[in-house]
């Protein structure tokens, strides 16, 4: 397989609405497309080590940062930033919009975490333009998966909640536990024109994050993004916006799932998982005719088992794409 430093080609593509979005390409022109869709929301492409997820001499992988963050334009780190025109069917039309530029008839999705949400919009929006699904750390950003992530886990970390909770308390915007969504809270806290109130709200954010995805990952540890106050302001103001509004999935995925009939899937999933519990995917599973769903035992919201199988799953669908080689017609 080949080693790629730099992608073959990049750019910015203007999607209306003053937005421009980052995308960039891996692997062999002339290969299989598939579509890469990270998490977040606000979570960016990193330093796109998921293409490593991909056989790049067989397959033409694209990679791209949502509105608001990573390289697209304007970063919504900065409050002036307006959220009027940043939702799923507006990420979904970016997506169609990429395809259409370069000139994709159809592509396999790769989703991670919030990306398997988008992922899932998307397919259920156009379904004749997927070959095939990859999901890995499954969620439909569904009201009772967000309320279990800010509220329910609660009962498993308990001290970390209560910080997290208190900051909204004390914060003299009216919120009390038991009395309003602490989603929405910090949704609210994150829109204040007082940089030090969108700064604390964003740090304690954050404290909450790094707690409940320990278990799985080898116990606490600080997500080194969180120093830089860009990627984090974004990443807290996109997150508490889309799940204060239950991911902008209108209807929800579970009940849009007949959309994805005849189209191939694998969901792949920590079993220790808890801040997006296994229950969401096996319904996925369960709904969608055609998927397989791998559940591992020892892993969280990812792992070095999950990869594994992400990757063979990738093989698997490429290789149900791919021409075959001279000579064995």
């Amino acid at each position: 397989m080949r080693v790629q430093g730099h992608p073959v080609q990049d750019g910015l593509l203007d999607v209306g609405d003053q937005e421009v979005m980052y995308w960039e390409e891996w692997g062999t022109p002339d290969g299989v497309p598939a579509l890469y869709v990270h998490g977040g929301p606000g979570g960016t492409l990193r330093t796109s080590a998921y293409r490593s997820r991909f056989d790049l001499d067989r397959t033409r992988v694209i990679g791209f940062e949502q509105r608001g963050c990573g390289r697209s334009s304007p970063h919504v780190s900065d409050p002036a930033v307006s959220l009027t025109a940043n939702d799923t069917p507006h990420l979904v039309a970016d997506m169609e919009a990429l395809r259409e530029h370069l000139g994709i008839n159809a592509w396999i999705l790769n989703g991670v975490s919030w990306g398997s949400t988008l992922t899932l919009a998307y397919a259920t929006e156009h379904p004749d333009r997927v070959l095939g699904i990859v999901l890995f750390a499954v969620t439909t950003t569904s009201r009772a998966e967000v309320d279990w992530i800010t509220e329910g886990v609660a009962t498993v970390f308990p001290e970390a909640w209560d910080r997290f909770a208190s900051h909204a308390e004390q914060a003299g915007i009216g919120y009390t536990r038991g009395h309003g969504r602490l989603v929405e809270a910090y949704g609210r806290l994150m829109e204040s024109p007082d940089a030090r109130v969108r700064a604390a709200a964003s740090h304690e954010w954050a404290l909450w994050e790094d707690a409940h995805v320990a278990i799985g990952a080898g116990g606490y540890q600080r997500d080194p993004r969180w120093e830089d106050d860009a990627f984090r302001h974004a990443f807290m103001r996109l997150t508490a916006h889309y799940w204060a509004n239950d991911g902008f999935c209108n209807p929800p995925i579970l009940a849009r799932l007949d959309r994805l009939a005849g189209i191939p899937g694998t969901l792949i999933h920590g079993r220790r998982d808890i801040s997006s519990p296994a229950n969401t995917a096996w319904q996925l599973h369960r709904g969608w005719p055609g998927s397989s769903l791998i559940i591992h035992e020892g892993d969280g919201h990812g792992g070095s088992s999950m990869v594994e199988c992400w990757q063979a799953a990738n093989d698997e669908l490429v290789g149900l794409h791919s021409d075959p080689p001279k000579g064995a017609e």
